[in-house]
């Protein structure tokens, strides 16, 4: 009787542990605990791929994914560190949904700068055709900002289109950035190429630059071969980011993660699934942010008509002219050691404003003063560093002002040690005149126009603007200040002095007087492709 009695225990206590185990079995594939699973190999070598570990129930029906991440990125960005937003896990995401995944490390995993979308994409088609043949079938790319332009490097110029299905591109800047146009501006030059901010990669995302690029890919009728997803983020990040930074500069050019503006997202012939307003460039990549999302495209073999119900094809036409508002004044360069360096830009409405200067070194002296003398110290001043998306390096001190006096403003900055700063100043105002420029043109049609945002005539000695053109290096290739009026509330230039095929720098500064004669100075920033 003993015995039996503890056979029955020893059999329920076996039982009870069968099912603890059990539940904990079917609780970790129910509520996996995201942040835990790694590829079982890693390499960091660029040229280097590797597979995910492979999911407990593999999903034949699912293609397998390759993530391609953006500028100066590595692979762990899948499943590594993110700026702002904790752990990264679109690659968990992607391995208990059931995907067999795999990693390229591109040229920019080397961490000495980011290369251009060319180079990237040859390297990049080459592995893809070695991780298709590793599966035995296409595969679909879940590519994150400049990761979505090397790709098409890769599928179209280098024919890889044909090992893979579908592209789903996260924050890319398909059409460019302003924030790379600004890396190579006039007033930016010193600061950026004292931070190491001048590369290929950066290069390669200015607007002028990238719409070479679309010319050159968006006629290969390669393109069609592949489907084309695209999302977009509207929110700037944390307060006082970096990447805050960078959506306050783009704000005036519409809707914009902090780094990318909306409208560069999409593609003529892509689909756009969604804009989300609570993603920014930086959480956008993440699988809490897009995965649950996007999966029911990574999931069908076709786009089915219940799919394209929800997504809507890119509409998207820019460059042929931009009437772009134009409400913020730029201003840098050298900060000469053991002397005061001073910058001045004119407001002319009381209004809200910010005002943000970086500096290669935090320990740059600055005062912001107002045209009554009152001093603001660099202490009442919010300090960030520049990241991998704006300015990597620097020391960002923004001043928020709740209402900027009129008159004259001056920045004055103290050094001990070489360094250089760049100053962007945010009206919170209508801007006084709108651009048209293209992005694009022949050299004898290189030209922009600035009409008024009023319905006051511009008058000629009440307006100036001085043009600055730079080549690739950073060379000062003309400069001038000719108007020609068009109309009483247009006037145009024409840029000069261009020899030869490339992508121009523009830095435009406007000085005018709004209706009621009181002094104000703007910025313009572009670049621009032109031919000869």
């Amino acid at each position: 009787m003993n015995r039996c009695k503890i056979l029955l225990q020893s059999f329920l206590l076996i039982l009870f542990f069968a099912i603890i185990c059990s539940i904990s079995s079917v609780s970790a594939e129910t509520n996996p605990d995201y942040g835990k699973v790694f590829p079982p190999k890693e390499t960091f070598r660029p040229g280097d791929w590797f597979v995910g570990a492979t999911p407990a129930q593999v999903d034949p029906t699912k293609a397998p994914i390759v993530f391609v991440q953006g500028k100066n990125g590595k692979a762990n960005d899948w499943y590594g560190d993110t700026y702002y937003h904790g752990k990264n896990n679109m690659y968990d995401r992607a391995y208990y949904a059931g995907y067999q995944t795999a990693f390229v490390q591109l040229y920019d995993a080397a961490g000495t700068g980011s290369v251009s979308p060319w180079t990237n994409g040859k390297l990049l088609a080459e592995k893809l055709e070695a991780i298709s043949q590793h599966f035995g079938q296409k595969v679909n790319i879940i590519a994150y900002s400049k990761g979505g332009i090397d790709t098409q490097a890769a599928l179209v110029q280098y024919g890889a289109h044909r090992f893979v299905d579908k592209v789903i591109t996260l924050g890319s800047p398909h059409y460019g950035t302003y924030l790379a146009d600004l890396s190579y501006s006039w007033w930016a030059g010193w600061l950026a190429s004292l931070l190491g901010q001048q590369d290929e990669g950066t290069y390669a995302l200015q607007t002028g630059e990238m719409s070479r690029f679309r010319s050159i890919i968006d006629t290969n009728p390669v393109t069609k071969s592949n489907q084309y997803y695209t999302i977009a983020g509207t929110s700037w990040g944390p307060t006082f980011s970096a990447l805050s930074v960078g959506g306050l500069y783009l704000s005036p050019y519409g809707n914009n993660d902090g780094l990318v503006s909306e409208w560069s997202t999409t593609l003529p012939y892509g689909a756009h699934l969604f804009s989300d307003p609570t993603a920014d460039h930086d959480s956008i990549r993440t699988g809490t942010a897009v995965f649950s999302r996007i999966e029911p495209y990574l999931r069908t073999k076709k786009m089915g008509e219940e799919l394209l119900a929800s997504s809507s094809p890119s509409t998207n036409e820019p460059y042929t002219e931009l009437g772009m508002t134009e409400n913020q004044t730029v201003l840098g360069g050298e900060l000469v050691p053991h002397q005061e360096n001073r910058a001045t830009f004119s407001v002319d409405t009381l209004t809200p404003g910010t005002v943000s200067i970086l500096t290669a070194s935090k320990q740059v002296e600055i005062q912001l003063i107002s045209p009554s003398g009152k001093v603001y110290n660099k202490q009442e001043a919010v300090l960030t560093t520049g990241d991998d998306t704006f300015f990597k390096g620097s020391s960002i001190h923004t001043f928020q002002i709740k209402s900027m006096e009129i008159g004259e403003w001056k920045i004055g900055m103290n050094t001990e040690v070489k360094d250089a700063y760049l100053a962007m100043v945010q009206y919170q105002q209508e801007a006084p005149f709108y651009l048209k420029m293209p992005a694009k043109a022949k050299a004898n049609q290189a030209k922009f126009q600035i009409q008024s945002s009023d319905e006051k005539p511009v008058e000629a000695e009440d307006f100036s603007m001085t043009v600055r053109v730079v080549d690739r290096t950073g060379a000062l290739i003309s400069q001038s200040d000719g108007i020609q009026r068009l109309d009483a509330n247009t006037l145009s230039t024409t840029l000069q002095n261009i020899e030869q095929s490339g992508v121009y720098n523009l830095t435009i500064d406007v000085k005018g007087k709004n209706k009621e004669g009181r002094p104000y100075t703007r910025t313009i920033i572009r670049s621009m492709y032109i031919e000869k």
